[in-house]
């Protein structure tokens, strides 16, 4: 997964949380990033059609970059299944962020034959908890 897919991740996460358009101040927050490096790469995918964007209005994810960010959002939720359920890595959440940006599609395909994914995935993943609501975890609220 590039940069790219984490952004668009992330502002589909972040529409479904404001249920509307995404303020680049919480993409910027929520990818641990300044606002002047989320306009940026905002303005980079809305020039290759991903998104669309609207000064004091928000960013608006198109067809196609809904495909990617929900392509992206299961290829991270197989990462954190395969962390939790086969490594028993305390911290997956953590792990997974740090691996998300360096595991392409080939990788997370791999890692899917070897996970008990669900087959609502990614509809399944909490938003607002940043985590997959169907995975049991201690750590889950």
């Amino acid at each position: 997964m590039n940069t790219a897919n984490q952004y668009l991740k992330t502002i589909y996460l972040v529409q479904e949380i404001e249920d509307g358009p995404a303020s680049t101040g919480a993409i910027a927050e929520m990818l641990d990033v300044s606002p002047a490096s989320a306009n940026e790469m905002v303005g980079k995918l809305e020039a290759k059609e991903l998104c669309s964007h609207e000064k004091y209005k928000g960013v608006e994810l198109t067809e196609e970059g809904i495909v990617r960010a929900r392509d992206a959002l299961q290829n991270y939720c197989i990462i954190e299944r395969f962390l939790y359920g086969v490594l028993d890595v305390e911290n997956f959440e953590e792990e997974a962020k740090q691996l998300e940006p360096v595991i392409d599609e080939t990788v997370a395909e791999r890692l899917d034959t070897i996970i008990d994914r669900e087959p609502q995935c990614p509809d399944c993943f909490d938003a607002e908890a940043d985590a997959c609501a169907l995975l049991e975890t201690d750590t889950a609220d």
